[in-house]
């Protein structure tokens, strides 16, 4: 049987004047949203209309398209915490904490089919860049169901973007600092949602340091890791294939020098900006058949997108219009 992931990847780029264009989330009627640093949240091909109301502070990070047509963003800068923008473009707090406790460093938000919300806070340490060091694992993902806002998972190393499985059955969370994706069981009782004992899935190396996720149809996790400019497919058994490469071995090298003895200079995860991918950090599927993967990076001005023999997963957001 011919391997459909091996064939030659074409890059097509999308946009220009991007700002940080960190996260990216594309709809079914073919509108592509990236975030972006002035704007929040920008729809590519239209004009950028600025925020108002957020703290001179805020950096959109992940960010959650809503029915209503508002937009959830994770503020990674300030006093952090979820954002709602509405169509006005004024940006209001939504949740700033959870049982008490800062939700500053708040790396990313998805809204899943059953209209629950996922949210990860990276670490509790400040500034956030103490915690590239494997030696802490501080980070947590929240979730707000009928039974309100709480922390459902805790002692992550970098908690980084999570997403549901296609069977609706586990939640996946990429631990940038820690090198793994993981995964938890999902309970729910009475509309009250609890996560079982964590599992490791898949452990990185040589430069790879995961930051954000996908799934494709055959239930594949896509990773999209910083450092190495890698995209790196995660099969249901496990397998890891690389999808796309963009990596510089020396500084892979660098990186892993840098790892072994504890901690990531900031400065190592910002030389991945040098390379064409400019580090890459999230992955989304689009296209009328969910086959054009989309790229969002830390330091590109531009989308990059590439053609996929196999589909994504549609997303809970697929059908709203945005």
């Amino acid at each position: 049987m011919e391997d459909p992931f091996r064939h030659p990847i074409k890059l097509d780029f999308h946009g220009e004047h991007l700002s940080r264009p960190e996260s990216v989330l594309v709809t079914g009627n073919g509108r592509v949203f990236v975030s972006d640093h002035e704007a929040g949240v920008l729809e590519l091909g239209c004009p950028r209309r600025p925020l108002v109301g957020a703290p001179k502070d805020f950096v959109p990070n992940g960010f959650a398209l809503l029915k209503s047509g508002e937009f959830l963003i994770a503020n990674l800068g300030g006093e952090g915490g979820v954002w709602k923008l509405d169509a006005s473009r004024r940006a209001s707090p939504f949740l700033m904490e959870v049982e008490r406790q800062s939700m500053r460093n708040t790396n990313f938000v998805m809204l899943d089919h059953k209209g629950r919300l996922w949210i990860t806070v990276c670490t509790r340490q400040t500034p956030r860049e103490l915690a590239f060091d494997r030696r802490i694992a501080d980070g947590y993902v929240a979730v707000v169901d009928e039974q309100g806002a709480r922390v459902v998972a805790d002692e992550l190393a970098f908690a980084n973007e999570c997403r549901i499985h296609p069977s609706g059955e586990w939640l996946y969370v990429n631990e940038s600092v820690g090198r793994r994706l993981v995964r938890f069981k999902i309970h729910e009782v009475s509309g009250r949602v609890t996560l079982g004992t964590k599992e490791c899935v898949c452990e990185f190396g040589d430069g790879d340091f995961p930051d954000g996720l996908a799934f494709d149809s055959l239930g594949g996790a896509w990773v999209a890791c910083v450092i190495s400019n890698r995209v790196v497919r995660i099969s249901p058994g496990g397998e890891k294939q690389v999808m796309l490469d963009d990596s510089d071995p020396e500084l892979n090298a660098r990186a892993e020098a840098d790892y072994e003895k504890f901690g990531v200079e900031k400065s190592v995860f910002e030389m991945g900006m040098s390379r064409g991918l400019r580090n890459v950090c999230s992955v989304a599927f689009g296209g009328a058949d969910l086959r054009t993967v989309y790229l969002g990076s830390l330091g590109g001005d531009r989308l990059a997108s590439f053609r996929s023999k196999i589909g994504g997963h549609q997303l809970a957001h697929w059908q709203f219009g945005g």
